[in-house]
Order: structure tokens, then C-alpha cells, then sequence
């Protein structure tokens, strides 16, 4: 059989790859050493026109199937690798034959979860991994995706605002359906419980875990967590006829998750005028996110565009409600955006993406205003950040200017420097003291 490539878009460099050798026998000037998670399958990290993407050996039938999974979540919106391409037909120098190969492209800026507790994290940072995995699910269920192999192993995670982003990485078990039953659903999220609990015990006997953490109760919280969630989303209410109030708290709750409502259902009870029982209809997450963008041109996470916004908010107020929200928001990236991420040496924009960057100056701010007792301003609050914290920070773009002889099971050390609840001088403190 010849070799055969099915792409999104053909790029010719991926044509001249050695595929007629095993994937664990490439050799390593053509690796990049990128932190990765845990595998049943080889994979390797290869850059492809200045693009890093991960290529897996996997049977071709398995191969093919995920490709086109990964393509539909892709165009469902969910947060997800991207597939680029499946090489299949594969044979060595003595012409037998090789695992067909997956080629999906690296998710800029991910960290897998024992990259984020490489280095000590905070004690609530195995929740909030937990909470960003079980937002994913919950997303997933909706659309009718049963993952059936739910892990921290097969998600990566992104830094948003204060909290993490969860993104599906390995679709090879999962199955489409218009809808869930309460039992698929219910399967999937007991085996998340299960292979959290599990990986959270390996971070604990390898001495990762803050010891306030309790691998099994953390695990199976997961499950509580989701059930609450799905309630929310998709569990019909009913309120009194006058109780403008109660519907609009509700609407407001799914949106503070994200969750834009696309319809409501309406049924009179009772004698048809004293109560209303409403359902709901959750659209896709990305609620406050789709708001920055359509006003900025910013695509960034759903925590940090609501962070975000509120400082495009604060800055509206500031110089008053003549202007359109349009034309402030227009002003706000000229402003007061753009000039911090210009702030930022060309040699530090490999730390943080620009909105996860400016979250961090803007509770940087917070603080030394805190502590001086009056507001220091945005420019002061960038410069000390970056000269303070940013610097200290390692590279979470990619890993792209590892030496070719380092292992690609290398893993960089992930601090999480979220500045929230943490009382510092950000002036003079070092950024030492700074509990990740």
C-alpha cells in the first residue's frame, strides 16, 4: 500500500518526514521537547513550518475515526486540539509495515496537568483543574459527545484569568450521538472520577500533591461537581408570573459560567396564572468571550475575557457615557491594552498569551494601589509586574528552542504565579514569595 496523507490542507514539508521509520526512532534534531502527558500510544512533538504539532502512531482505523471527531468538535466550537492529518499506508526500510499517524496541531500556551505541578502548586490548584474539566464535560454532554476515557491525562490546560481552561486532546474513545442518555452521561463522569482520583495518587506518591489535598474526596468531588452543573444547565425552574427578578438571576448564573441561553420554554401550572415552569435552552459556552470579541477583536478565554471586560467597563465609566460601547471599546485597546502588551519585551512574550499578561498587571495594580493607598495606575502597575514576576517566569508558549539532544519527556517547570488572594509588595516583594 502506498502512502497516503489525508490533511485538512497539504503542507508539503509533511510529506518529507521519515515516516518509513518508527516514531520512537526519529531522530531527535527533528523533536521539539515539549511537556507531555500520559500515552498508551508513542508520540512525538515535531515542528512543521515554524508550527509545533504532535504526531501519534495509532492503528489507521482508530486514526481515521479520531481525525474526524477532533474535525467535528473543531467545528462545533469546542475547545479541542485541531487535526490536521492522518499519514497512512506506512512501511519501514524491509517493507513492513508501520501504525498508521495522527498529526494534530499543539495547542499554544497548554500545559498537561503534571506540567501545571511540576513546580508547588496552590493548594486549591488540583479544583480548579477539576472545575475547568468538568465545565468541558458538562460542554461536551450537551452536544451529545460521550468521551468514555474522561482523564486530566488526556486534557490539556490554559491559563484563564485566575482560573484554568480544559481542552480535549485524545477523542480515540469517544462517540457522537444526538443526545445522552442519563446513563451514558452518568459512566462518563464516574470514569473521570475514577482516572482523576488515580492520577492525582500518582502526583501524591511522587510528591506533587499538596498534602491538603486528598486524592480520593478531590476525585470524587468531580462527580458532585458535574451534577450541579447539569442541573443548572439543563433543569427546568418555575417561578411566580410577576417574578421578573428570579428568571433574569437564573440567566445571569449561566451566564457567569459562559453559557449563552439560545431559548426558553414556557408552561403555565397550576390554574395557568400563578406559576411559570421554564426550561432553559443552553447554546455553546463562550458567552463572555464572544462579547470581547465582537467589540475588540480579541480572542481570548472565557475567564479572561470577563476580566476583561471589566476593566473595558471601569475605563467606559472613566471617560464617561458619551461614546458608543463600540467606539470606547476601540479606545480601550489603544489605550489601555495594547500599550501593556507593548510594554512587554520581545523576549518575555514567550511567557504568557497578551490577555493572561494584562489579567496579571491588572491584579497587580490592585495591589500596590492597595498597599499605597491610592490608585498607581495601570503603567506603573506593568512595569513593576514585568520587571518583578513576568521575568521570572518560564516559557509557556512552547518549548521551541530546546537543545534537538534533550528527551521530549522533558518537563518545564510550571509555576502558578496567579496573583489573586495573595498580599504582597509588588514593588519590592520577591517573587519567591508568591504562593503558586
Amino acid at each position: 500500500m502506498a502512502l497516503a496523507v489525508r490533511a485538512t490542507a497539504v503542507d508539503p514539508d509533511l510529506l518529507f518526514l521519515p515516516w518509513t521509520v518508527p516514531l520512537e526512532d526519529w531522530p531527535q534534531d527533528l523533536i521539539v521537547a515539549l511537556p507531555r502527558g500520559i500515552s498508551r500510544h508513542t508520540v512525538r512533538f515535531v515542528r512543521i513550518n515554524g508550527i509545533v504539532h504532535a504526531v501519534k502512531e495509532i492503528e489507521e482505523s482508530f486514526a481515521q475515526r479520531e481525525y474526524d471527531l477532533l474535525n467535528e468538535l473543531t467545528a462545533l466550537n469546542v475547545p479541542s486540539v485541531r487535526a490536521k492529518a492522518v499519514v497512512s499506508g506506512r512501511t519501514d526500510a524491509d517493507g513492513e509495515p508501520l501504525p498508521a499517524a495522527l498529526i494534530t496541531e499543539h495547542l499554544r500556551f497548554s500545559l498537561p496537568y503534571r506540567a501545571v505541578f511540576s513546580s508547588t502548586p496552590r493548594s486549591d490548584t488540583a479544583i480548579r483543574l477539576l472545575d475547568a474539566l468538568t465545565l468541558l464535560i458538562a460542554r461536551l454532554h450537551l452536544l451529545g459527545f460521550a468521551w468514555n476515557d474522561c482523564s486530566l491525562s488526556n486534557t490539556l490546560f490554559r491559563r484563564d484569568a485566575g482560573e484554568f481552561a480544559a481542552y480535549l486532546v485524545d477523542a480515540e474513545t469517544g462517540e457522537m450521538y444526538p443526545t445522552l442518555s442519563d446513563g451514558q452521561r452518568q459512566y462518563d463522569i464516574e470514569t473521570a472520577s475514577l482516572n482523576c482520583i488515580g492520577e492525582l495518587m500518582d502526583l501524591q506518591a511522587g510528591g506533587r500533591l499538596p498534602e491538603s489535598v486528598d486524592p480520593i474526596s478531590a476525585g470524587q468531588s468531580l462527580v458532585a461537581r458535574y451534577n450541579r452543573l447539569w442541573a443548572l444547565l439543563t433543569e427546568p425552574i418555575t417561578i411566580g408570573m410577576q417574578d421578573r427578578k428570579a428568571l433574569n438571576k437564573h440567566i445571569q448564573s449561566l451566564n457567569r459560567l459562559g453559557f449563552d441561553v439560545g431559548e426558553i420554554s414556557l408552561e403555565a401550572i397550576g390554574n395557568g396564572l400563578a406559576n411559570l415552569h421554564l426550561t432553559p435552552k443552553v447554546v455553546d459556552a463562550g458567552h463572555h468571550a464572544r462579547r470581547l470579541l465582537r467589540l475588540t477583536g480579541l480572542d481570548v478565554e472565557e475567564h479572561q475575557a470577563q476580566r476583561l471586560l471589566n476593566d473595558l467597563d471601569a475605563f467606559r465609566a472613566q471617560i464617561g457615557d458619551g461614546e458608543t460601547e463600540e467606539i470606547v471599546a476601540h479606545r480601550w485597546v489603544d489605550e489601555a491594552f495594547e500599550p501593556i502588551v507593548m510594554a512587554v519585551p520581545q523576549t518575555l512574550r514567550r511567557k504568557l498569551e497578551p490577555a493572561q499578561i494584562f489579567h496579571e498587571v491588572l491584579e497587580n495594580r490592585w495591589y500596590m494601589s492597595e498597599q499605597a493607598g491610592y490608585d498607581v495606575g495601570l503603567e506603573a502597575a506593568a512595569h513593576a509586574y514585568i520587571a518583578k514576576f513576568l521575568a521570572n517566569k518560564p516559557d509557556e508558549m512552547a518549548v521551541l528552542g530546546t537543545p534537538a539532544g534533550l528527551e521530549d519527556t522533558t518537563e518545564i517547570p510550571v509555576i502558578d504565579h496567579d496573583l489573586d488572594g495573595v498580599p504582597l509588595d509588588a514593588v519590592d516583594a520577591d517573587p519567591d514569595d508568591i504562593n503558586p
